[in-house]
């Protein structure tokens, strides 16, 4: 059976801006991505229905049997199993929303022909930013389990590491522990292939650190947390998600936050995610052109591939920044930031294409990545898309 990951268009343009350059299921919530936890409940690879300017990355495969997913739905055994059940023509549905469609059809269907289920369980479904890190601790523990089962921890070999309920802490081969203090009482911890944990860190769990990834040294990661591929982190973090390849390496506190690929950190930046009067936090919300309540007491960053800040930046409860900006100076710079803005609390001007590029490039070449030519073409088309959001073209 062919599995497919689809953008639901609605869902999509609220996940933004991290869906300028991903699908929704390449999302990253728990320790895997949503399109590797399909992967592993069905022991095969999907692809992806995106938008068109993303599908040379993100590839497209469809046969005479394919299986239609939600991508932002993050599966468990009860729904996988119900999907499991899906004759051709069979559609799986909650509050009328396709969660599964099994047809012959190159895209989802407007018309079901089968037998439509009503699933009358409880989904996780990722359909707001928020919903990243707000749910991140719950898919730790489920893809911690996933992801650990029959198989056997390398343990702690360093004499000088402390651990608490060392049977919920799971360390991949080549991975390195040093000197630290790894509390797994209150949800298991999870350190991939070839990381490390340097002298003086704290971590209480449920935490994940991805392959090749480094938390320096005094880092203290306070739960919640889960670290992609190749990062590097420091200072202090709470139930956040860095979905890979980017950098805070520095003292400052970042909580209830998502950190697209390839972000960077200046020392000593800082994130609020708490209001003083303590009242809901509202973000953008790029679907209705203006701030909407989450509903949440607890909301920080949302930052999106590329974009990197001065040390001693300062983000305000709840702040979106787009693709490719970079942000510097005193203050606090607004609450939105549009894709390639260049600036801070003073005033933005517009980081040319071309120039984010280089640091582009630059930043992925130090990981020993290359920026594509297809990664090149997305950002134009990102650039382009979100001219009308730098405002301060338009008084030029």
């Amino acid at each position: 059976m062919n599995i497919i990951l689809f953008d639901n268009p609605t869902i999509r343009q609220n996940l933004l801006p991290f869906t300028f350059t991903r699908p929704v299921a390449a999302f990253r919530t728990g320790i895997l991505t949503i399109a590797e936890k399909w992967e592993k409940h069905f022991a095969t690879t999907p692809s992806f229905s995106t938008e068109a300017y993303l599908s040379k990355k993100f590839l497209l495969t469809h046969t005479s049997d394919n299986l239609w997913i939600n991508g932002a739905l993050c599966p468990d055994a009860n729904v996988v199993a119900t999907i499991r059940q899906l004759k051709m023509g069979d559609a799986l549905v909650k509050d009328a929303m396709i969660l599964a469609v099994r047809t012959a059809d190159d895209e989802v269907p407007e018309v079901i022909v089968g037998k439509v289920t009503e699933y009358s369980s409880t989904i996780t479904l990722i359909d707001q930013v928020w919903k990243i890190f707000q749910y991140n601790g719950v898919q730790l523990r489920a893809d911690f389990e996933l992801i650990t089962a029959g198989r056997k921890s390398i343990g702690i070999k360093d004499k000088h590491t402390r651990t608490y309920a060392e049977e919920n802490i799971f360390i991949e081969e080549g991975a390195v522990v040093l000197a630290a203090v790894l509390n797994a009482e209150n949800g298991p911890i999870y350190i991939g292939k070839n990381a490390q944990v340097q002298e003086g860190a704290l971590i209480r769990g449920p935490f994940a650190l991805g392959e090749g990834s480094v938390i320096n040294m005094g880092a203290k990661m306070r739960g919640d947390v889960s670290i992609g591929p190749g990062c590097k982190v420091g200072g202090e973090v709470s139930a956040s998600v860095f979905f890979g390849y980017s950098s805070k390496a520095h003292d400052g506190f970042l909580g209830c936050s998502v950190i697209g690929e390839w972000c960077n950190f200046g020392a000593d930046s800082n994130t609020s995610n708490l209001k003083n009067n303590y009242e809901n936090v509202k973000i953008w919300n790029y679907t209705k052109g203006g701030f909407v309540d989450t509903g949440l007491m607890f909301c920080g960053l949302m930052m999106a591939d590329h974009t990197k800040c001065g040390i001693n930046t300062m983000f305000n409860t709840g702040t979106v920044t787009g693709v490719s900006a970079n942000i510097f100076g005193d203050g606090f710079p607004r609450n939105f930031i549009p894709s390639y803005a260049w600036g801070g609390a003073s005033g933005f001007s517009t980081y040319q294409f071309e120039k984010a590029m280089l640091t582009a490039a630059k930043a992925m070449e130090r990981r020993g990545l290359q920026l594509s030519d297809i990664d090149r073409e997305i950002y134009k088309t990102v650039f382009e898309t979100c001219a009308s959001e730098r405002v301060w073209e338009k008084t030029k």
